[in-house]
């Protein structure tokens, strides 16, 4: 959920800064929201871009019942497929000659889509893709995209790619950085990833677009590339067996802290309120390391009093001691047991 208070700080920060990163729109991840909300998947069937909203609606309300929906709503139930599943698969593809094929490592599509048979997925969303004349949809909306990208661009302030290199690893960044903006997505915002074969891996920071209720204007949130951007940092942390250990009994303490509050957000479990807190944490780090210190005490705030981390401050006092004593600790990896010693206290 968007904050009024810091809707307006990141609007007073657009002024003297312009977005290094380049946003873009990605046919794929268009293909996979729309093909969830025509699915029903609450996440992204709400009505929340104007007339992109009404547009999709009415070209693609008649295909609800047609069998690649079908079958994907038994994917969503059978096996997880939604939020940042959705956006995972829409990285992997690509649309070549009129079909949809899948690009990169198959083994970085889990959570679900491990135990599917891809080849006959794709087949599927071929033939919803061909049914619903997807491209001539998205050729039409062409010049709506290219617009808001326009705008976009010059409404957030600039991300540093350098910043992630340095504070995650101690080293340059290899990374590519691309944000994709989800057309459909509302307010969902996910981070993903993707290492194609002789190419640098290619971190996604997919922001919903959405419109201000009260004025019809476009929200712009300068935190959120930020926010998933460091995702890609994070989350694969926690995947190390050394790292969950010393990080879950004081997880399943949070998470039981805070539970009702987290399944309100679809946090449903430890390990994604750790990797948010630390996402949530590092974001708070970059603003401060990057000259806007001076709303972080409003950033802390909502964090702790609206979003439901009260132990923010904590968090973020332990990524500032590892910022200051990098030579003890050369990277995050190597300071993450310290992270859940600084929690536990």
């Amino acid at each position: 959920m968007k904050q009024t208070i810091l809707t307006i700080l990141f609007a007073l920060l657009t002024i003297s800064a312009t977005a290094q990163i380049k946003s873009e729109v990605s046919e794929t991840v268009e293909l996979m929201g729309i093909l969830s909300r025509t699915a029903g998947f609450q996440e992204f069937s709400n009505d929340l871009a104007g007339q992109y909203s009404k547009d999709t609606e009415a070209w693609f309300a008649q295909y609800r019942e047609h069998p690649t929906v079908t079958y994907y709503k038994e994917l969503r139930a059978k096996n997880g497929i939604a939020y940042d599943r959705v956006t995972n698969m829409a990285v992997h593809l690509e649309i070549e000659k009129g079909k949809v094929k899948l690009i990169g490592n198959r083994s970085e599509l889990t959570g679900g889509w491990q135990d599917i048979d891809l080849d006959d997925f794709v087949k599927r969303l071929n033939k919803f893709y061909a049914d619903t004349r997807f491209h001539e949809f998205f050729e039409q909306h062409r010049t709506f995209y290219n617009d808001f990208l326009k705008a976009y661009d010059k409404n957030i302030i600039a991300i540093k790619p350098e910043w992630y290199g340095r504070f995650y690893n101690g080293t340059a960044p290899t990374e590519q950085f691309r944000i994709i903006i989800g057309f459909t997505y509302g307010t969902t915002n996910n981070g993903a990833s993707r290492q194609l074969p002789g190419q640098p891996r290619e971190l996604f920071a997919v922001c919903g677009y959405n419109l201000n209720p009260q004025t019809g204007r476009p929200n712009f949130d300068s935190s959120l590339p930020l926010h998933e951007f460091n995702h890609s940092f994070v989350n694969p942390l926690l995947e190390k067996n050394e790292n969950e250990k010393a990080m879950q009994e004081v997880g399943q303490r949070l998470f039981q802290l805070s539970q009702s509050t987290m399944m309100q957000q679809h946090y449903n479990d430890w390990h994604i309120v750790i990797n948010e807190s630390l996402v949530r944490a590092a974001v708070i780090v970059y603003f401060y390391e990057n000259g806007f210190n001076q709303f972080v005490s409003s950033m802390l705030n909502v964090e702790t009093m609206q979003n439901g981390f009260p132990w923010m401050l904590d968090v973020v006092s332990a990524l500032r001691y590892y910022s200051t004593h990098r030579e003890q600790y050369p990277t995050l990896n190597d300071f993450y047991p310290e992270i859940a010693r600084f929690l536990n206290k």
